[in-house]
């Protein structure tokens, strides 16, 4: 979950608490979308991992987590065309597979504090896409050696790989639009590299075909996201061994909605470890892993205002509000560090 809190894109003291607080013997923190390079940049003080400044201060965030008996996995992160020129180096328009703007349905958030619409975008041209594949390789080996335990290939929410995927907005006429395989093309080419140069056990992915945030529509999501899991499948059967994880973020619900339908229908297509994500509460959570439409839930609005949500949990505990309004504020403590746990009353702890 984009926080906010890493000043000049450089994790503070406060994400380390903030992530060891959320974290359990044997339990799973990915982080927020972390950045590949300068130009994947979105979102004020939201962290990187392509500097050494950068991997020396995750680091500590790791080694805290990991001192909590948690595994972590940092989540890789290009905004592609949902960014404005004020966050791109010189000024320069953001890069896409298109064209063609998020409409002013989204806003954006600037450095200074206010909304904006988004910059228009420059389509990569061919020549240019090898060298953000390998950004996102040199991203994922930079993890590595900041001590991360994987990476999750953020190709979700409207972001520069689901730009490419949907063909809402992929309007390319070159080997990487047009037919379904061309727009997976991107995609696979990164999966690819990512576990070249990290191993396919470090890696997860995360899709979302029918989440239309940020403009993100496509005619047949649920063609899209078996075209995705189908090209998972061939390369795991390749090398022998499988990915991490896949992570669908859909809006589970609590009947059987389309979208329930197609998250089960991808599961059924998925030889691996399946994540669900959005919309679950505690009882949905465990209907979904009972019922076998995931092997595993993540959580993320609840776990931003319920450090301890795992423990709440199992003891059918409430829960705190999350209060929007400081999602995505730059205070290192207050709507961050400072919800409180089940045994603090009145401020102090028992």
């Amino acid at each position: 979950m984009t926080r906010c809190r890493a000043i000049n894109g450089i994790p503070i003291d406060a994400m380390t608490q903030y992530y060891m607080q959320r974290s359990t013997p044997g339990g799973l923190i990915i982080t927020e979308g972390t950045l590949i390079s300068p130009t994947a940049l979105g979102y004020p003080n939201v962290p990187g991992i392509y500097s050494d400044e950068q991997v020396e201060a995750w680091e500590k965030v790791v080694d805290g987590v990991h001192a909590k008996g948690s595994f972590i996995f940092c989540q890789l992160w290009h905004v592609g065309r949902a960014s404005h020129h004020d966050y791109q180096p010189e000024g320069a328009a953001p890069i896409s597979s298109t064209s063609k703007p998020i409409s002013d349905k989204f806003q954006i958030l600037l450095p200074d504090g206010t909304f904006s619409t988004h910059s228009k975008p420059r389509p990569l041209e061919v020549s240019e896409i090898p060298m953000v594949v390998d950004h996102y390789r040199q991203a994922a080996l930079n993890a590595i050696r900041a001590g991360f335990d994987g990476v999750e290939i953020h190709g979700a929410f409207g972001y520069i790989i689901d730009q490419f995927l949907k063909d809402g907005i992929n309007d390319r006429t070159d080997k990487y639009g047009g037919s379904i395989e061309n727009r997976c093309r991107f995609m696979t080419e990164i999966v690819e590299a990512v576990v070249s140069a990290v191993g396919i056990q470090r890696v997860g992915f995360k899709m979302s075909p029918s989440i239309t945030y940020n403009d993100a529509i496509d005619s047949d999501p649920l063609k899209l996201g078996l075209a995705i899991i189908e090209r998972l499948n061939e390369l795991q059967s390749k090398l022998g061994s499988k990915l991490a994880f896949l992570q669908v973020q859909t809006e589970y619900g609590d009947e059987d909605d389309e979208q329930v339908e197609l998250l089960r229908a991808w599961r059924r297509a998925f030889d691996g470890t399946f994540m669900g994500s959005g919309g679950f509460t505690r009882e949905l959570g465990m209907k979904a892993v009972s019922s076998g439409d995931v092997d595993l839930v993540s959580y993320g609005r609840l776990f931003v205002a319920n450090p301890d949500l795992v423990l709440r949990f199992k003891l059918k505990s409430y829960l705190n509000n999350y209060d929007r309004e400081t999602f995505y504020t730059s205070d290192p403590v207050v709507g961050y560090i400072d919800y409180p746990f089940l045994n603090q009353i009145d401020g102090k702890d028992e």
